[in-house]
């Protein structure tokens, strides 16, 4: 985040919640390495993660990555996260996931419109919302188009 240029609170790019699933029972080594990623990248800003695990019996807990033993190494000090992203979220992630399967929410910001958010704040603007548009159904227009 950078400075709003009239002295008021930092301009901040758009935020998204993910929520990413996996058919297994507890997050990889490979999947939090992906996720190491997206904190390094610089396109984003991971703000807050939180795992949400529905055991094959169907019990379901959740926690931070660092609470997994066999992730430590991979994620080192988990950076600088925001806790945000409470047990309402992850019961009501819980209640999506087929029993034996885990997700990661992950809270992020997207720091390369943090320019356009800045723009706009300099006028008395905001982004006000956004829409998130699953690929396939992008896929699915661009054939539909190529149709005409």
């Amino acid at each position: 985040m950078s400075t709003d240029p009239h002295g008021g609170e930092p301009a901040m790019g758009p935020a998204e919640l993910l929520v990413l699933t996996f058919p297994q029972e507890t997050i990889t080594a490979e999947a939090a390495r992906a996720l190491v990623k997206l904190r390094t990248a610089g396109d984003i800003r991971v703000i807050d993660s939180l795992v949400v695990t529905r055991s094959a019996e169907g019990v379901t807990s959740y926690g931070e990555l660092a609470d997994f033993e066999h992730l430590r190494d991979v994620i080192g000090d988990g950076g600088s996260e925001l806790a945000l992203i409470g047990p309402e979220d992850a019961q009501e992630t819980a209640e999506l996931l087929e029993p034996g399967t885990v997700a990661v929410l992950v809270l992020i910001e997207h720091l390369w419109a943090q320019a356009a958010a800045e723009a706009l704040s300099a006028v008395g603007g905001r982004i006000a919302t956004g829409v998130r548009i699953p690929p396939e159904h992008i896929e699915e227009a661009v054939r539909a188009a190529g149709g005409r």
